[in-house]
């Protein structure tokens, strides 16, 4: 009885967690769609007739927090539409659940038993309980980062374009920046020229790069350092490895910039702006897609670099996107243990479960597969672009980074509902994307026999 008992829990909870599953996916579908139809408004454009599909891949690239653009943000669209993309951000980097939850706290309504377990599964966070106090901790959190940010960008920007113009444009780059969303209006300059006027501004540089990696940490983190201040001892193994990995990237990623483009794309820079295009380089790959420097001029060492940086992405219940810093530590220390003939995975003095390892090495070849996927179909449809360029593309959909060589605003009808497809599936997570469409899991009442093969 007691086993009978605890084979129907399992399936209770697998059912419980499809349900939930679909319920986030369609979620972020329905606010993409209702997103494109404000756009398609004819108060949303600044001249000629509203496009829907210009419309659809630009409210797909807001909510999923990607920054991939087929129209330039400031001339395209108007003030407007402008808010628009900027609600869109915000929405879908603190994920829509969250913002539901936290109206409901601020109307006093009763926080139920789905509603928190759809939260769990939005957040990704390790357990159910706590999960309402996280919401408040995320919000308010969030406000308060982005409040700050916004108020160092102005020291730069109100001088620059004016008050009204200047509180507008450092609220929405700070937003942009810390939900990694790549978005920007500097095309009042020039357009699609992203923060490239910046490339040696300290305050700017450094305001957009401290965003996007508090941003990319993870709620999760952030309210782990919270409870436990900086005794790293204390944290959980998650927030040991995500930091870790965080800082590990940013000074390798830096380092070999600099290496890369020192003599190239860097040349007649002074060491301050070298270190600063370095450093933003490294950076707005995990998932930001601003750029400092002009991404379709880096060597092809860089932009292997960039594309490598883009695949990992962020961090788990963060604002990021990609495979995630934690998945590919998994692999590599899986990979780690194969070599030396270990059964266990121990980080931090603690041991994975074989679920994690399942679920990362999931995750990482649908990503991979993904990617490739998507890769062949564009170029089979637009044979004249280059290798290179298609799959900086890809990946940089695939992993909501926004990042491009130049060719977005080339891509065919197809080729763009291709990396919409990219952008929601990079958003969702690729596996919670193919779980919405896969069948319930079951307990097998019979196992067939095991068989070995030659593998590698």
């Amino acid at each position: 009885m007691t086993n009978r008992l605890k084979k129907i829990d399992k399936i209770m909870e697998k059912k419980k967690n499809h349900s939930t599953t679909r319920t986030v996916a369609f979620g972020f579908a329905l606010i993409i769609l209702i997103g494109a139809g404000l756009l398609t408004l004819p108060i949303s454009v600044r001249s000629g007739e509203p496009d829907f599909f210009t419309a659809l891949f630009t409210a797909t690239s807001a909510t999923c927090v990607t920054g991939l653009a087929v129209a330039d943000t400031y001339t395209h669209w108007t003030a407007f539409g402008q808010m628009v993309i900027f609600c869109l951000i915000q929405i879908g980097g603190l994920g829509f659940m969250t913002v539901g939850v936290y109206i409901s706290i601020i109307l006093n309504k009763k926080i139920g038993l789905q509603q928190r377990e759809n939260l769990h599964e939005s957040v990704n966070t390790l357990e159910l309980a706590g999960v309402v106090r996280l919401v408040k901790y995320i919000v308010q959190g969030t406000f308060c980062i982005e409040l700050i940010g916004a108020a160092l960008l102005a020291i730069r920007f109100i001088p620059q374009f004016g008050v009204k113009t200047g509180i507008f444009f450092s609220v929405f780059h700070a937003v942009s920046a810390f939900c990694n969303g790549g978005f920007d209006l500097m095309g009042i300059n020039e357009e699609y020229s992203s923060l490239v006027a910046y490339e040696g501004d300290v305050l700017v540089n450094l305001v957009i790069v401290t965003l996007i990696i508090i941003g990319g940490i993870g709620f999760v983190v952030w309210d782990d350092i919270a409870r436990n201040k900086w005794h790293f001892k204390k944290y959980l193994l998650h927030t040991k490895i995500v930091l870790t990995m965080t800082i590990g990237l940013t000074v390798v990623g830096t380092i070999l910039f600099l290496l890369f483009e020192n003599n190239q794309l860097f040349a007649g820079m002074t060491p301050v702006e070298k270190f600063l295009g370095a450093l933003f380089s490294s950076v707005t790959p995990r998932t930001a897609g601003f750029n400092t420097v002009d991404t379709a001029a880096l060597t092809d060492a860089s932009k292997l670099l960039t594309m490598i940086l883009m695949f990992i992405g962020g961090s788990p219940g963060s604002t990021a996107g990609g495979a995630k810093t934690t998945t590919i530590v998994v692999m590599v220390c899986y990979a780690a243990a194969m070599l030396r003939n270990r059964e266990d995975i121990n980080l931090f003095n603690r041991r994975l479960t074989q679920d994690e390892v399942k679920k990362a090495n999931a995750i990482f070849v649908i990503n991979l597969t993904l990617s490739l996927a998507a890769a062949m179909i564009i170029m089979a449809n637009q044979s004249e672009l280059a290798l290179s360029d298609v799959l900086f593309e890809v990946l940089s959909a695939t992993g909501t980074v926004g990042m491009t060589t130049g060719i977005t605003r080339a891509l065919s009808t197809v080729s763009r509902m291709v990396i919409i497809f990219l952008m929601y599936c990079g958003r969702l997570g690729s596996l919670s994307f193919a779980l919405v469409f896969a069948q319930k899991k079951t307990l097998d009442t019979v196992r067939q026999p095991q068989e070995k093969i030659i593998v590698g």
